[in-house]
């Protein structure tokens, strides 16, 4: 019997109360009466209506032996509890369980470190209980709160922080299960919960994870590491509470993450952010992915001001975000990711712009550090919009294609493009130059079955009116673009570099017999591809770079596309080419003239082997052989060599320097190609690209049809000077305008016939077929005059108009309009 409490007073208290004392001995320290646990345990389960009382009686004494720092039995008796909590689960231990969680509380209130994991031992043990039946009242904020807060002790013992710390994170992940396996688990992911809980086990993964950096990457941790490290604990604690989340509770889950993120500045430094995300992308289920990063998004949008390393950061989450769920479900945020990143890319080069117009007339060290800290965020943007897109399935990435297609800015074209009036030209230059190479990613491995699935017109059309612009850096990522759409059995890699190859057959060309769609592309795109091969081989800014990608645009044309009709029309372009270098009407440098006869010889080389044609192979070789000795700088390995001596004219009579129509027709006709129209000049095909690339603005077409009359007398010259006015120059604009309006005409019957009901396209021509029905009756009661004419005329009314002496065959009726 213990001390204090006398004989004939024991025998007058309760039962349960005699036998709860007798558990405990007379030294604390010889631990539980493994014989009177034994009873008590007996008669709690005999009598579970008194569960209550021994519960509320054993939590009388913890609270007074804590209060008077008796540890020992304050151990004694949770052990007790333990012990009835695992052998008792009748209805009757829900008014027991209260009584122990109010002396977990006692025990965790304690300042004492050993009370407090003590307390939380128990808690987890109670946790990993199964209860038969549901709490509908029990609440846990007062352990949520306790938990979180020793997950970040701070005792200046390092052994007792970290044992400290691990408690919390076990209690936590203990409230977590318990929560989740009731009935009424939604109360956890309330968001005072989650704004405690999330936190608590990011500040453990993040300082861990700040020491381990300082070494290197950490081994995989063994199951004891996993215990005594609270990092390892915290994620896996972490990963357990995302993998229950539900959808509906994402949101509060995540939302804490961007808290702690911003709170302690770690988007800058984004390492931890980066795992962080990791973590949460692999534990979410694959279905909720597309929502974490609509919030990614969204916090993006909410710092679109912030500094550029931060937004950078942002970016950089976000890539590692879709690169997780890109092949997985990402739902409807296809469009929006690349919408939203449009949208970051343009605010970031009018920050940079912003900031150079306002230090342009001083040097300042910051802006130009600030300059550099968007170049990176236009990056990641990049690489962010590439790396999302190229890992698509290949029906959402030609969409995506198209999207990001329509965001170039071209000049001219009325369309959903970026808005780039306030940029001014280097603004639109470098959002064109950014966008490119975002496309340019996405295409990267790119294997569509038709080349039209590839280059369908809204992508094909407005990407060659950039490839008309004065920027050699635009036109070389339009041709890599096209050399990724093109090139559909990786033959690019082996015709790296412009050069007279020697055997073509040793590269081991992969090619396939035409099909009939690409025949088909071909006659309907094939002179919109040559004349944009021939503008860009006219450029005078033209570099090494450029010639190497137009001749593999014309080789991979070849492999890809090229049937008998497609062989005849490129060495017809091949020749014009030769043609505009010799004649040099446009004044080009000698470099770009000799570059132009360089690109010619290495194609034909190719061409002349790829068709296997003898006598054409032959009269190739003799002229490269003869520009070998007489004109080396005809050729590409001598042309793109530094610091090679330029000629100072090209001699046109040298025929022999040449490759020859008549030669070429004679050894193709041989071999039974068509010729016909080998002979008949390439000439390229006249379109309104030139207007839509800026090449040429009104203002510059006036001037030109002013140019063209120079050659009249000076009375003509004053005439025409003077209807050179503002009203001219509106006549012009309104023109043009009238042709855009014409087309949009054009484009609404035919979407009308394509997409309205039947039942109003029936009613409509009935109504047009009257129209008309009225006017053959207006034209039948015409008065004709008699007689009629010898000459076989006659002279009639036909409205308020009068004819006379029209001939019978010439009968005009201005009146008729024929729907």
């Amino acid at each position: 019997m213990p001390a204090g409490v006398c004989g004939c007073c024991g025998a007058l208290r309760p039962r349960y109360k005699r036998l709860v004392d007798n558990i405990f001995p007379e030294d604390p320290k010889d631990g539980l009466v493994k014989a009177d646990m034994e009873k008590l345990t007996f008669y709690a389960v005999s009598a579970p209506e008194k569960l209550d009382r021994i519960g509320a009686y054993l939590a009388e004494r913890l609270s007074r032996d804590v209060v008077r720092h008796r540890y020992g039995n304050v151990f004694i008796a949770m052990e007790a509890l333990d012990q009835l909590l695992m052998a008792c689960h009748s209805q009757s231990i829900k008014p027991f369980v209260e009584s122990f969680l109010h002396m977990v509380a006692k025990l965790l209130e304690s300042g004492e470190p050993k009370l407090q994991v003590f307390g939380t031992n128990s808690f987890v043990k109670f946790a990993n209980i199964e209860e038969d039946t549901p709490s509908y009242h029990r609440r846990y904020d007062f352990f949520v709160s306790r938990f979180s807060a020793m997950c970040h002790s701070c005792h200046p013992d390092p052994e007792i922080r970290t044992e400290i710390r691990i408690a919390g994170i076990r209690g936590i992940q203990g409230v977590v299960r318990k929560t989740v396996n009731d009935e009424l688990r939604a109360t956890i992911w309330e968001p005072q919960h989650m704004d405690k809980i999330v936190p608590s086990l990011l500040f453990n993964m993040q300082k861990i994870e700040d020491s381990d950096s300082q070494i290197g990457p950490p081994s995989s941790p063994s199951a004891g590491d996993k215990e005594e490290n609270p990092s390892v604990l915290a994620e896996n604690c972490f990963r357990e509470l995302l993998g229950r989340a539900a959808f509906g509770n994402m949101n509060n889950v995540v939302r804490p993450v961007f808290a702690h993120l911003d709170h302690h500045k770690l988007w800058e430094s984004n390492e931890f952010a980066v795992s962080c995300f990791k973590i949460i992308m692999y534990s979410i289920q694959a279905q909720y992915s597309h929502h974490v990063i609509q919030q990614i998004l969204g916090h993006l949008d909410a710092h679109k001001k912030d500094s550029p390393r931060l937004r950078a950061g942002i970016v950089q989450v976000l890539l590692e975000a879709v690169a997780i769920a890109a092949k997985g479900s990402i739902g409807p945020t296809v469009l929006e990711v690349f919408n939203t990143l449009l949208k970051h890319l343009r605010l970031s080069v009018d920050f940079e712009l912003g900031d150079r117009r306002g230090s342009a007339d001083s040097i300042n060290f910051t802006t130009s550090c600030k300059e550099s800290d968007e170049r990176i965020v236009q990056n990641a943007i990049i690489q962010t919009i590439g790396f999302f897109g190229s890992n698509l399935p290949d029906y959402q990435r030609s969409e995506i294609m198209m999207f990001i297609m329509g965001k170039v800015p071209v000049f001219g074209t009325n369309s959903h493009a970026l808005d780039t009036s306030q940029l001014g030209d280097l603004g639109t230059k470098r959002i064109q130059i950014m966008l490119l190479r975002s496309l340019l990613m996405v295409t990267s491995g790119y294997k569509a079955k038709t080349i039209a699935a590839a280059l369908p017109s809204p992508i094909l059309d407005p990407l060659l009116s950039v490839s008309l612009m004065e920027d050699s850096e635009l036109r070389q990522l339009v041709l890599e673009i096209l050399h990724n759409l093109i090139d559909r059995h990786d033959n690019r890699a082996k015709l790296r570099g412009i050069r007279i190859i020697p055997e073509v057959s040793d590269l081991k060309i992969k090619r396939e017999k035409i099909s009939k769609q690409d025949v088909s592309f071909m006659k309907k795109h094939g002179q919109q591809l040559y004349r944009h091969i021939y503008l860009g081989c006219k450029e005078e800014d033209n570099v090494q770079k450029n010639f190497e990608l137009l001749y593999t645009a014309l080789a991979l044309l070849t492999i890809e596309l090229a049937n008998e009709e497609v062989v005849i029309d490129l060495i017809r372009l091949a020749i014009a080419l030769q043609d505009m270098a010799i004649i040099n009407e446009d004044n080009l440098p000698m470099f770009n003239r000799c570059g132009v006869m360089a690109l010619v010889a290495a194609y034909l080389n190719f061409l002349s082997q790829m068709i296997a044609v003898p006598a054409f192979c032959q009269h190739v070789s003799k002229v490269i052989e003869t520009r070998n000795v007489e004109a080396p700088y005809f050729l590409p390995e001598v042309i793109f060599r530094d610091k090679y001596s330029l000629p100072k004219s090209l001699e046109k009579d040298e025929k022999n320097l040449f490759f020859l129509t008549n030669k070429i027709a004679e050894s193709l006709g041989g071999s039974g190609y068509s010729v016909d129209r080998l002979p008949v000049p390439y000439v390229p095909q006249v379109t309104d690209e030139d207007r839509l690339s800026r090449r040429k603005s009104i203002v510059d077409t006036v001037s030109i049809q002013v140019d063209i009359l120079t050659g009249t007398n000076s009375e003509d010259k004053v005439n025409n000077a003077e209807e050179i006015t503002f009203e001219a120059l509106k006549k012009a604009i309104d023109n043009t305008g009238l042709e855009e309006q014409e087309k949009e005409k054009r484009r609404l019957v035919i979407e009308k016939f394509q997409k309205a009901p039947f039942e109003e396209i029936a009613a409509q021509c009935e109504s047009k077929a009257n129209m008309l029905h009225d006017k053959l009756a207006q034209i039948l009661e015409l008065t004709i005059r008699p007689p009629p004419s010898p000459s076989g005329t006659m002279a009639f009314t036909a409205g308020h108009t009068q004819y006379q002496s029209v001939p019978v065959y010439e009968m005009k009726f201005p009146d008729l309009c024929v729907y």
